[in-house]
């Protein structure tokens, strides 16, 4: 039996297991696909404390990876299937094996939103992205559209605006009302390969094989417009990042919810004694690395602090 399950390698997993196996707590850190969680899909970190020069999202989560690793931390990748958490001890089913633990940590995370609109699916990858780092080399000299007008629509389109010769960011309400950071917008603004198209949202994406075209709403006259991909480019880039959704189905109707994120108190307890959860998956405001990893830590002395006294 472990004393720690973390479900999770994100940063706050990842967080979590090195604060859990260095108080030489037995720890078990379970992930379906690979170490990171979102910020693998970040080029850039330089809002995180302390970050070396040009530290990139993969080269941050390796460094944590690392540190865990150094602890004994175990790391299994597995698809977790189904939890019992109820009674005094966690049983975490996954789909080759069954775990029991005396606490559990919640670290699931959270995934891209969809536009949601036809055609979204079948071009995912063929020209539609939710991933700038991984897709923007694709897109060389070539024209981008961005989608969204938070902090990372802004920050993505201007890490695009280093591959392809043009970016355009689509964002369903006027320039005033883009919700990105003031200083963020700021130097966008500033940047001569954006361009912007106010009150209007993406309705359909077609092509052939690949993106050639993109329909647009204007929201205020609902009129349509499509725009087709240069003849020469033969494509161009969708790239969506208009929030993100919870990844925690797996404690859906166990947990106390709101709008699908967790309810945790300051300490990351959840309603079941012995449950934490940390990272982008709870409820909260602000959803950052530094945020996932101090979530990840306090779950980690919160579960030690439970064992102590429960277990003998």
């Amino acid at each position: 039996m472990y004393d720690v399950i973390v479900i999770g390698a994100g940063p706050a997993g990842l967080a979590a297991g090195l604060y859990a196996s260095r108080a030489r707590l037995k720890t078990l850190i379970l992930e379906k696909e690979k170490a990171g969680g979102q910020i693998v899909i970040t080029d850039d970190v330089e809002n995180y404390p302390g970050s070396v020069e040009n530290a990139s999202g993969p080269s941050l989560i390796k460094r944590m990876k690392d540190q865990v690793d150094n602890f004994g931390a175990e790391f299994v990748l597995d698809t977790v299937q189904k939890v019992e958490l109820e009674g005094k001890v966690k049983k975490v089913i996954c789909k080759d094996n069954t775990y029991e633990g005396k606490t559990v940590i919640v670290a699931t995370g959270a995934t891209p939103r969809k536009i949601g609109c036809p055609g979204e699916a079948e071009f995912t990858g063929r020209g539609v992205s939710y991933c700038a780092t991984c897709d923007a080399n694709f897109f060389e000299d070539m024209e981008v559209y961005v989608v969204g007008g938070g902090d990372s629509a802004f920050e993505e389109a201007m890490y695009l605006s280093k591959f392809a010769r043009k970016v355009t960011i689509v964002y369903r309400k006027g320039k005033d009302e883009a919700r990105a950071a003031e200083s963020i917008k700021e130097k966008a603004f500033k940047n001569p390969k954006l361009d912007y198209i106010w009150n209007a949202t993406v309705t359909e994406v077609k092509g052939d094989g690949i993106l050639t075209s993109i329909v647009l709403e204007d929201t205020n006259t609902h009129e349509k417009r499509e725009i087709f991909a240069d003849e020469n480019d033969g494509t161009f880039g969708l790239f969506v990042f208009v929030g993100y959704i919870p990844k925690n189905e797996l404690v859906e109707g166990i947990l106390d919810m709101e709008k699908g994120y967790i309810v945790t108190d300051e300490n990351m307890h959840t309603n079941i004694p012995g449950v934490f959860a940390a990272g982008d998956n709870r409820k909260k405001e602000l959803r950052q690395v530094v945020t996932a990893t101090a979530d990840g830590a306090i779950a980690a002395t919160q579960a030690e602090k439970y064992i102590n006294e429960h277990f003998e």
